[in-house]
């Protein structure tokens, strides 16, 4: 009994797809064309779990077909599908109530993953994945299917697909210091209609999955016997969703053919020009498509069978993800770090430009320099498709000053490592007798851009409460500062004002006094 196993590598390109533009949703504004687009994948992907599931249901009959006419061979094969079809179901169950979970927690308790009235909702998801350790409980349950149905699979390619599609490793992102487990980068801050989509892409890899397992037990039965008795079609897409201006491709295969005696294909009518059943269509705008034919086989007697199928494709807008690194504004004067990218076509195939300013790119990463604050900067992105030029995306940013800085001094702690004093508490008066003088720089973790001191003043009050003041014409204590300094008591307190500093975009600052104490 045979049956065609080569469909795996068209269906990776669109779960990779899926991924960038989840992953997308996290730097951009969350919109509502967005959001329906989202749930139009949602949608797209519960009628191909349906399709899927009954394609795994019509491989299992085959297996029961076969053990009916022939247990002795066959019912060893079935048990083994049976019992797949029970761990899938529990599995596929488990994330079924998560969905309902989110979304109740989000909608209240008549929430329907069908019907999402608050798509939006930030926090839902983090609750339910993340507070109560559904997360983790779901990683290690798929870590476990995963195991079990690739020890089923002899393939070594299509243990790694599946490996793949099941991968529930740490994700490292840009940015972050340590990696994420698999439910953080999955449902932390998203929105609820893209946790449920993204539940529903698990489904349909755990279908997949199972899939691949009863194709496996299928064609270690004895195909000669099976072949004669029931004969399937299958349409194979490249990709169920299309770029507008893209291209849809799907094979269309007879299960358990014989090579010598290839079938003809008619679609909506019409026979294909080629051999190989390979349909495509160019796409013009977006939507569901579905269309219809049948596979028409010449028996050894002459005569003819027919074999019908049906399949659809869905046809989205071009999509693009452009983030700032940092956060979701641009600073005029410095350098921004920006990633771009479009799903399913390479860096070097990619153009961006910007208005208000410049986009350089660097390697696979882009740096943007907008110029005017106040004033938006449009990046535009270009990728090359198909041969031809198309406008993926024009995403509009604002263009802010760089916040002030805070003043500080600088010293060393007993281990050796840099602090920061701003002020507001005691002081040791040796660390300020060593400490060379006063810096400035955003240091929150996020921008971390250091500005040049120019100038500051410290006043001090003498025994009679005269306040006397020292001026520095830099970034340094004066001797005439640093001895004031040293003559203070401990308990004393001194002020640092009319501190000036200039910033990598060349604007000059006044920033807010410092209240020192002497410990």
């Amino acid at each position: 009994m045979g049956a065609n196993n080569t469909r795996m590598s068209p269906r990776q390109k669109m779960i990779n797809l899926m991924y960038i533009v989840l992953t997308a949703m996290l730097a951009l504004n969350v919109s509502s064309d967005v959001l329906d687009g989202f749930t139009q994948v949602h949608e797209g992907l519960n009628r191909s779990n349906a399709n899927v599931g009954s394609r795994n249901s019509g491989i299992y009959g085959q297996l029961e077909s076969f053990a009916r006419q022939n247990p002795g061979k066959g019912t060893q094969w079935l048990d083994k599908a049976t019992e797949v079809r029970r761990v899938t179901a529990g599995l596929y169950g488990y994330v079924d109530s998560l969905k309902y979970m989110i979304v109740q927690q989000a909608d209240g308790d008549d929430g329907n993953p069908d019907n999402i009235r608050n798509r939006d909702d930030l926090e839902s998801a983090a609750v339910v994945m993340l507070g109560n350790n559904n997360g983790r409980r779901l990683r290690e349950r798929i870590d476990r299917y995963r195991d079990y149905v690739v020890s089923l699979i002899p393939d070594t390619a299509q243990q790694t697909i599946i490996n793949e599609a099941l991968n529930t490793s740490q994700v490292s992102r840009r940015g972050t210091l340590a990696p994420q487990l698999w439910e953080e980068s999955r449902f932390d801050q998203q929105p609820v209609v893209a946790a449920v989509t993204i539940l529903s892409k698990l489904q349909n890899d755990i279908l997949y999955a199972e899939g691949e397992v009863l194709s496996s037990l299928l064609a270690q039965v004895d195909a000669g016997d099976l072949r004669v008795n029931e004969l399937n079609a299958y349409v194979m897409p490249a990709s169920r969703m299309v770029m507008r201006g893209g291209t849809y491709s799907a094979n269309i295969v007879l299960a358990a053919v014989d090579t010598t005696q290839r079938p003809e294909v008619f679609i909506n009518g019409n026979r294909l020009t080629n051999d190989r059943g390979l349909y495509e269509v160019n796409t013009s705008s977006t939507g569901t498509y579905s269309y219809e034919g049948y596979l028409q086989v010449t028996n050894r007697d002459g005569s003819t069978s027919r074999h019908p199928f049906t399949s659809e494709y869905i046809v989205i807008e071009p999509m693009a993800t452009v983030s700032a690194t940092m956060m979701n504004v641009l600073y005029a004067g410095i350098d921004n770090p920006v990633s771009i990218s479009v799903p399913g076509v390479a860096m070097s195939d990619i153009t961006a430009t910007m208005s208000n300013g410049s986009l350089v790119r660097n390697g696979d990463a882009w740096v943007a320099r907008p110029q005017q604050v106040g004033t938006e900067a449009v990046v535009t992105v270009t990728a090359t498709m198909d041969g031809r030029q198309v406008n993926v995306a024009n995403s509009t940013f604002r263009v802010r000053r760089l916040p002030d800085p805070t003043p500080y001094i600088a010293y060393r702690d007993a281990q050796g490592n840099e602090e920061h004093y701003r002020g507001g508490r005691p002081i040791a008066k040796a660390i300020l007798q060593n400490a060379p003088g006063l810096q400035a720089a955003i240091d929150d973790g996020l921008l971390d851009t250091p500005f040049q001191v120019l100038s500051f003043e410290t006043v001090m009050f003498d025994s009679m409460g005269n306040a006397i003041a020292d001026v520095s014409n830099g970034n340094q204590f004066s001797s005439g500062q640093k001895e004031k300094i040293r003559r203070l008591q401990r308990g004393k307190r001194f002020f640092i004002s009319r501190i000036r500093a200039q910033g990598p975009d060349g604007t000059t600052r006044d920033l807010s006094p410092m209240e020192v104490i002497v410990q």
